[in-house]
């Protein structure tokens, strides 16, 4: 019997329900794979975690109802081969690609990894505060650098923050930025790079960039196979839909990618992760949906935004920042009772929200929203 007859005849059924582990569901192979929780229990539309509402793909539900019965088994083997396959998509070889539970253990391995006594972790605001928390047990000196009045990276002030003191200095650079949504020149970001000494450690966020339609960004990849001092990290937990799957990767020069994989916790990604992310790599099919709702969507809130004269940030991913009127805990609270969870606070930008991108119907609803709240005066 094959591995999905064996979980479709029911049997995996008869199993969970004697272990209570189904709660009594109906369908339990449904419960598993099903649906995109976009909608909280509550009835509430998520739009406070830059998730991709489309849920995961048809392959990755497949994928994840083929690995089940691999559940007692420690994921080594799988594991090699998912790393395989990423490198040859990437054209490195397989001992430059560190996976992680989620881009996130990636980063908190560079984190780690290039503490060191007077170094320096040099990072915008605001941004991805992940690498702020992992810091928080380690000897950084933490320097952060407002964005420019354009809501880019301030690469002159970053340059003089890392250098300056020629002690070791790690760079986290977001692009495209979480909150903002806005990109830097890459083309900047190559400059520094290419005259960069040894000692400023480049960590290169993309987790983002799928959804990228400016070609004033690219990838910082090239930079791997000259430089031991660029980590590129990426994720599964954007476009390809796997947030809650936690995984994530990292690609480096072999160096250091080995100095990486020295914090990596042993079997740190699971049999299930590690199916999906698989099945959805390079998923053409789901990305250009991916994209494609992430586009409408963002043109009807641009639009609505416009309509309200709600100063907005230009986007490249799949959320952006908007200004409001009035204070910003009351206006998530009244958007809470619409029915809409929106993003969390950005310190220091606590006159603006930032919105993650639903399916285009829930959008429309929020415009509809956000319409009914300037009629109050609350926006």
């Amino acid at each position: 019997m094959r591995r999905r007859d064996f979980i479709r005849t029911g049997t995996l059924t008869g199993l969970l329900a004697g272990t209570g582990a189904i709660g009594g569901a109906a369908n339990p192979l449904a419960a598993m794979v099903g649906g995109s929780g976009r909608i909280t229990a509550d009835g509430r539309v998520r739009l406070s975690s830059n998730e991709n509402p489309l849920g995961i793909s048809p392959a990755a539900k497949d994928a994840l109802v083929e690995a089940i019965v691999l559940a007692n088994r420690y994921p080594a083997d799988q594991h090699r081969a998912l790393v395989a396959r990423l490198a040859a998509a990437h054209e490195v070889g397989e001992g430059q690609i560190v996976l992680g539970t989620g881009s996130a253990e990636v980063l908190q391995m560079a984190v780690q990894a290039f503490a060191a006594p007077r170094a320096k972790l040099v990072m915008a605001e605001p941004t991805y505060e992940a690498v702020t928390n992992y810091q928080r047990t380690e000897s950084y000196e933490l320097v952060k650098v407002p964005l420019t009045p354009g809501h880019e990276h301030d690469l002159d002030r970053m340059r003089e923050a890392a250098e300056g003191s020629g002690h070791p200095a790690l760079v986290y650079l977001c692009n495209p930025n979480n909150p903002t949504a806005t990109i830097t020149s890459s083309a900047a970001i190559d400059a520094w790079i290419a005259d960069a000494p040894e000692h400023v450690f480049f960590l290169s966020d993309e987790a983002y960039i799928e959804y990228v339609e400016d070609d004033r960004m690219w990838s910082s990849l090239p930079w791997i196979a000259k430089r031991r001092n660029v980590l590129v990290v990426r994720t599964f937990s954007k476009i390809y839909g796997l947030a809650g799957l936690r995984i994530g990767y990292g690609i480096a020069h072999p160096d250091t990618a080995a100095r990486l994989a020295d914090f990596a916790s042993r079997n740190n990604i699971n049999q299930l992760a590690i199916a999906a992310a698989g099945a959805s790599f390079r998923d053409e099919a789901l990305i250009e949906k991916s994209r494609a709702a992430n586009r409408e969507s963002r043109e009807m809130v641009e639009a609505a935004l416009d309509e309200l004269d709600l100063e907005r940030m230009p986007t490249q991913a799949n959320f952006l920042m908007h200004r409001i009127n009035g204070d910003l805990a009351t206006y998530r609270g009244r958007m809470a009772e619409a029915g809409f969870l929106v993003g969390r606070d950005f310190p220091p930008m606590l006159d603006w929200n930032r919105l993650s991108f639903g399916l285009p119907e829930d959008m429309g609803r929020f415009c509809d929203t956000l319409r009914e709240f300037r009629r109050k005066g609350w926006v």
